[in-house]
C-alpha cells in the first residue's frame, strides 16, 4: 500500500535539557511547547493537550469560513471554544472533547444544523471521530 502523507514534509519536534519544553518545526517555522507550571514546566507555549484542541478548532473554523463563503452568507466572526475531560470506562481511557461554536450573530435552526453538520466533517474531526493507529519507530 502506497502511503499518501497530508504533511508535503514532516513535522519535526525535539527536546534539549529543559524539562518538558519542547521545539516543533514545520515548513513555515518554529513553534515552542511545554507544560504548565503546575506540573514542572515554564508555561512557554502551550501543552500537548492544547495542541490538539487548537488543531480541532482551527480545522472547525476554516472548514466552517469555506463553507459560509461558497454559500455567500454574512457570518463575519465565528468563535469556537474547546475543552476535554478523561474518565475510566471499563478499564479503558475514554477521552470526551466538548466543541462549542459560536456564530455571534443570530441565525436559523436550520442554517446552524447545516453548520453544525459542515464543522462535524472537518478533517480533523473525522480524524479524531475514527480509529487512529499510530506507528512507532525508534532509531
Amino acid at each position: 500500500m502506497e502511503k499518501k502523507y497530508i504533511l508535503t514534509e514532516p513535522l519535526v519536534a525535539s527536546i534539549a535539557e529543559a524539562k518538558y519544553q519542547t521545539t516543533i518545526s514545520w515548513r513555515n517555522g518554529i513553534l515552542l511547547s511545554d507544560e504548565p507550571v503546575s506540573l514542572g514546566g515554564q508555561d512557554l507555549g502551550p501543552d500537548p493537550y492544547t495542541l490538539l484542541l487548537s488543531s480541532l478548532a482551527s480545522c472547525t473554523l476554516a472548514t466552517l469560513r469555506m463553507y459560509i463563503d461558497r454559500k455567500e452568507w454574512k457570518v463575519p466572526e465565528i468563535t469556537v471554544k474547546a475543552n476535554l475531560f478523561q474518565r475510566i470506562e471499563v478499564g479503558k481511557l475514554v477521552t470526551t472533547i466538548e466543541r462549542a461554536i459560536f456564530f455571534n450573530q443570530l441565525m436559523g435552526a436550520e442554517q446552524k444544523d447545516r453548520l453544525l453538520k459542515i464543522a462535524q466533517s472537518c478533517p480533523i474531526s473525522k480524524i479524531l471521530k475514527n480509529e487512529v493507529i499510530v506507528l512507532d519507530d525508534v532509531f
